[in-house]
């Protein structure tokens, strides 16, 4: 069995064997199935042939979202060395460099026990989705104590592998041209804004409006135009 801090061994002993065909959706969410293929912990017990053990499931990326160092520090659920990090970022780069920020959850399907070492197994099911054209598709060799670190080391290498051209996209469209008029947010930030405030007036929840011009630091900028949603709603003028 491992030990406590061993994980940092599974993770150098984790290895991705087929990447899937296609980068990240820039515009929409990404469904990758996976296979993590790893050595079941009994192995070490001579009374038990050689098996692997094969878990399935589904890693869902969401749409990419544009994000700067002011935006991500007003997110919760971060280490506060995180935090250190994004105060630099934004004292290095600008407080509105645009970034993206990418988010991932993970559908667990089947565990099944296959004959045969690990690497082995991994490379036939690499070969049979070739086969079956399963370009979503990616395999990877893990620990069995710590298999989940694989869809980890597969996130940031997969999200590595998409970010500069889905950055190419956003930019050809416009999304990360800074705004000077409003401290040089990125233009997706004011399309973003746009959508809540036409969300709010048909009679959707302004808290989630204010949320966002909090974490983007606008709130002074938009404040007449978000009160006056109220003063219509109670009649005023």
């Amino acid at each position: 069995m491992l030990e406590d801090r061993d994980w940092i061994r599974a993770v150098e002993q984790t290895w991705i064997v087929r990447l899937p065909k296609q980068s990240l959706s820039t515009f929409g969410a990404t469904n990758v199935k996976y296979y993590v293929v790893t050595e079941p912990m009994y192995e070490d017990l001579e009374d038990r042939s050689q098996e692997g053990v094969v878990r399935t499931g589904r890693v869902i990326a969401e749409r990419p979202t544009i994000v700067t160092p002011t935006y991500a520090m007003n997110l919760e659920g971060f280490r506060e060395e995180a935090y250190e990090y994004l105060q630099y970022l934004s004292d290095t780069y600008g407080p509105n460099n645009s970034g993206l920020l990418y988010q991932y959850r993970n559908e667990v399907h089947n565990f099944d026990t296959v004959s045969g070492v690990t690497d082995d197994i991994a490379y036939s099911l690499s070969e049979d989705l070739d086969r079956r054209n399963e370009n979503m598709s990616v395999v990877m060799v893990g620990v069995d104590e710590y298999w989940d670190l694989a869809l980890l080391k597969f996130a940031y290498e997969f999200t590595s592998m998409s970010a500069n051209e889905n950055a190419r996209e956003l930019r050809q469209r416009g999304l990360l041209e800074p705004q000077p008029h409003l401290g040089g947010v990125p233009q997706a930030a004011v399309l973003r804004i746009e959508r809540l405030f036409r969300e709010v007036a048909l009679g959707g929840n302004p808290e989630a409006l204010k949320q966002e011009l909090d974490r983007w630091g606008l709130f002074e900028y938009y404040e007449s135009r978000f009160l006056d949603l109220f003063r219509r709603r109670s009649g005023g003028v």
